[in-house]
């Protein structure tokens, strides 16, 4: 794989092997290699409403409980969402469709959906929402392409009205979460796959940390954050799991 996908620039930096290609992406002078590497070796397969269970665990349990529990305080319509390695964007596109299909005035609601990935060429794609037909294809319910996409030059673009929900950025969950704020749900989802064990317990800690007290946390079928069961607790709903901060109100 690495290959296939980075031979292009060993030949083009003129560098005799992988690892002088690696040498010259540390150099403190060669920023652009580096994020082209990053852009060739994200994996960016997805599609919308990829396994549709987590978007059903969002509309029929998650944002009724959350706008519940919300009623009484100072911001009852504030939701606060991070889709995070959102990859080309069709995971926070499908997220942001499926809170339209449930509050029809959420454009007076004050809903951010923040999305973020490691690859400047998926954050370009993902920001244009401009999409393929065998994209569009690919897991969208075809009333939600009528409702939600307009015909553009290269196939269909996302409305501006469900554009607006969401905010596009380039971020590496290596590092810290700096500025990003708390959340009410959190998607990361077959991104935590590819990290060590102890990164991966280093990121699900920080994920802990940035969620409000009655949030959630979507992750990978095979990324269940086991080794923190002091700070997560599962529930399953719509055939999908999901975690809980420990001292949140449980749905069960």
């Amino acid at each position: 794989m690495i290959e296939a996908r980075l031979g292009e620039l060993v030949d083009r930096f003129h560098c005799g092997s992988y690892q002088e290609l690696a040498n010259q992406a540390r150099s403190l002078m060669n920023d652009a290699l580096r994020r082209e590497i990053v852009d060739k070796m994200t994996t960016n397969e997805t599609l919308f409403f990829r396994d549709r269970s987590p978007f059903e665990a969002l509309q029929h349990k998650i944002i009724p409980h959350l706008i519940d529990a919300k009623e009484k305080t100072a911001y009852p319509t504030r939701l606060r969402i991070w889709s995070a390695g959102c990859s080309t964007g069709q995971e926070p596109y499908s997220i942001a469709m499926t809170l339209s299909e449930m509050i029809p005035d959420i454009h007076d609601w004050d809903i951010s959906i923040f999305a973020t990935d490691v690859s400047d060429d998926a954050i370009k794609t993902a920001s244009t929402g401009v999409y393929a037909a065998h994209h569009v294809e690919r897991g969208l319910p075809s009333q939600f392409r009528e409702k939600y996409f307009q015909p553009s030059t290269g196939g269909w673009q996302v409305t501006d009205a469900i554009r607006s929900l969401i905010r596009f950025q380039r971020a590496n969950l290596l590092e810290p979460f700096t500025g990003f704020g708390r959340f009410d749900v959190i998607f990361c989802r077959n991104v935590a796959i590819y990290f060590t064990p102890e990164r991966r317990v280093d990121l699900f800690k920080r994920f802990a940390d940035s969620l409000s007290a009655d949030g959630y946390l979507f992750v990978g079928s095979a990324e269940a954050p086991s080794d923190l069961t002091h700070r997560f607790f599962p529930e399953d709903h719509c055939r999908s799991t999901v975690y809980r901060p420990h001292g949140s109100t449980s749905l069960t």
